[in-house]
């Protein structure tokens, strides 16, 4: 069995749709995947259509993001009650914070000489969950940055002339929305956080399980992570963290063995719906 349980589309910061994805994930001999778009479950539904289509199990999910101790937590929920009206009008919520931030960061970036408009931005981020890389590709095609990610260092990075602050959730509270929806908590990436000492102090928090096949984890994080998710009983998770291919990402990139990872998420998923 193949899987990949961290994967963007368009409807966050992803460049494809989630009927592209789960065809690149069939092509790659994937048997499951994870649609995990930033903040949104906008693109589950149509990805679990076409996964029924091509034989990949789509699991339903999102990566929440949430801030602990002034730093940037991202947590994946799988099994998200995504068809909820709570669900969606929180995250209908969230989306607009999102867009009046994004909103006066393009009205910043105007007043230093960077036209850049911001519809124009909305049609990037095609109706998704609008944020700073969207702002960073429109900054990229007028021509001021010579890639996307150029714009985050002295343009829109945390502190720099044009950034805002986000709306912030904290880990607890974002955990406590992700189980009252239903979904298996996991911590997301925690080798990228700042310090393993740092990941360890958020882990102390009730997660499900944690997230230690990813292309940005050394060897020593995966090994590290996978010691402590043993010996604290956590679900192992893994996964591409998929947004376009580059030379180095692709989806189904992270070798793992998924058997007993999807057995223990399906089991959780129904001992919370016991």
């Amino acid at each position: 069995m193949k899987c990949d349980l961290h994967i963007h589309t368009h409807f966050s910061d992803g460049k494809y749709s989630p009927a592209k994805v789960v065809k690149f994930a069939h092509d790659a001999g994937l048997n499951f995947i994870a649609i995990t778009d930033h903040d949104t479950v906008c693109g589950v539904e149509e990805g679990i259509i076409a996964g029924k289509k091509l034989g990949v199990e789509v699991i339903p999910g999102i990566e929440f993001s949430s801030v602990f101790e002034g730093h940037d937590v991202h947590i994946l929920g799988y099994f998200i009650d995504h068809k909820s009206p709570k669900v969606k009008d929180f995250l209908l919520e969230i989306k607009e914070k999102r867009e009046n931030r994004a909103r006066k960061m393009v009205e910043k970036l105007n007043d230093m000489g960077y036209a850049i408009d911001f519809e124009r931005v909305k049609e990037i981020a095609q109706d998704g969950a609008l944020g700073r890389p969207h702002i960073a590709r429109a900054l990229y095609e007028k021509g001021y940055t010579a890639t996307h990610e150029e714009a985050f260092y002295g343009l829109i990075g945390n502190n720099d002339p044009a950034y805002v602050p986000k709306y912030e959730i904290s880990v607890e509270k974002a955990m406590q929305l992700l189980r009252d929806w239903g979904a298996v908590v996991v911590l997301a990436h925690p080798g990228l956080l700042p310090e393993r000492e740092f990941a360890l102090r958020i882990l102390k928090y009730n997660f499900d399980g944690v997230e230690v096949f990813h292309p940005k984890h050394s060897k020593e994080d995966i090994e590290f992570f996978y010691e402590y998710a043993i010996q604290r009983k956590l679900i192992i998770t893994g996964g591409s963290d998929f947004h376009w291919f580059t030379s180095d990402v692709r989806i189904g990139i992270m070798d793992f063995e998924c058997n007993n990872i999807i057995k223990a998420l399906f089991e959780k998923r129904g001992d919370k719906n016991a």
